[in-house]
């Protein structure tokens, strides 16, 4: 019992150094680093930068005059981006002495150069107008599925589109009826029908029995 009381504290002895040397080490690798921000031709500070740590999901920004505060570790690699300036990286020296870097970071302006854009004015309000009418403005949605279903496309798919089996069925269906319900007697006859000549007239005028070929 004395023996096993004996090793708990060796063990619980040598646990809180390791423990004491981890946490010592640990703080030993963490940096303060602070400073400013500015421009490499005035010296004036540039506000919002963005100061992110790589690797990290962690950062922070410069405030109006450019300042900065971060917690980093030594040896991390601190990136300053803006989107007027070229981006920098530092390094924290892995050998850094103190727990403390202080820095002023100078940032170049990045120039970017957009194509030429030619803007001419119309030479009158005539040839503007006359132009503006002439606009060739792309259908909507509205406007194609109109197109798309109007009688005469109906027309048109109707006599090209062959049937589905629904359609077959259903007119193979129609003329069994029709048969059951004159069974015993004539059908009518549409060469005395009105309706059925003012159909054919309609069609006729509207060249639904032209040769398509």
């Amino acid at each position: 019992m004395r023996k096993l009381l004996f090793y708990t504290l060796i063990s619980l002895l040598i646990g809180n150094q390791a423990v004491k040397a981890q946490f010592e080490t640990t703080r030993d690798s963490v940096v303060q680093l602070y400073g400013v921000v500015m421009t490499a031709d005035s010296l004036v500070g540039i506000p919002a930068v963005s100061i992110m740590v790589k690797g990290q999901n962690r950062g922070t920004i410069t405030n109006a005059q450019g300042v900065f505060s971060i917690v980093v570790l030594k040896g991390d690699q601190v990136e300053f981006t803006h989107v007027t300036y070229k981006s920098k990286t530092v390094n924290i020296p892995r050998n850094l002495e103190g727990n403390q870097y202080s820095l002023v970071q100078l940032m170049v302006i990045d120039t970017v150069y957009l194509p030429a854009t030619i803007i001419k004015p119309r030479p009158t309000p005539e040839q503007f107008a006359r132009d503006f009418a002439n606009a060739k403005v792309p259908d909507d949605d509205i406007e194609i599925a109109r197109k798309n279903t109007s009688a005469a496309n109906r027309r048109v798919w109707m006599r090209t589109i062959p049937g589905d089996g629904g359609e077959a069925t259903r007119i193979q269906f129609n003329k069994i009826a029709n048969k059951a319900v004159y069974q015993g007697a004539l059908p009518p006859q549409n060469l005395f029908n009105p309706a059925a000549w003012a159909s054919f007239i309609e069609s006729w005028k509207r060249g639904d029995f032209k040769n398509k070929n």
